[in-house]
């Protein structure tokens, strides 16, 4: 019996460690989890971006995607796209860090994967456009790229 209470304490000390927080970015399988839009392998650690979304009484939901302009397009066809308690994170394009992508500043030039060629900055930069500035320019380049 002291057994099977040690064994059970144990599971449990291990359930509490290795479990979700319910905010923030998680750590990414590179060269192993896929984009959730365009089912490409996650490489490149200075594109990538993860989309969390809470459910009415039920755990937080993590989206990953190779490139913040798949994570936008994806997110505009949900239903809850205008929740606010959504998180949107990008990796910093400098150092791969991850940030909140609604206050991160971006800048066009970038080779991404997708192309939709936007790097993220935690501060602003000559240049840098905002979240807002960034989803405008990532629908038009969605639309001439993707929708022709």
């Amino acid at each position: 019996m002291k057994k099977i209470l040690c064994q059970l304490l144990l599971l449990a000390l291990l359930s509490a460690c290795s479990s979700d927080p319910g905010t923030g970015a998680v750590v990414i399988a590179w060269e192993q989890d896929g984009c959730r839009r365009c089912n490409m392998i996650l490489s490149d650690h200075f594109h990538a971006a993860q989309i969390r979304y809470k459910p009415v009484d039920a755990p937080s939901e993590i989206y990953i995607f190779d490139d913040i302009g798949c994570a936008v397009v994806w997110l505009e066809g949900k239903l809850w796209k205008d929740d606010p308690a959504i998180e949107i994170w990008v990796n910093e394009y400098r150092t791969g860090h991850w940030i909140d992508a609604r206050n991160a500043f971006y800048v066009m030039g970038h080779e991404t994967p997708m192309q939709y060629g936007l790097g993220a900055w935690v501060e602003a930069v000559p240049k840098g456009m905002d979240f807002a500035a960034a989803r405008e320019h990532i629908f038009k380049v969605d639309k001439y790229l993707y929708q022709r």
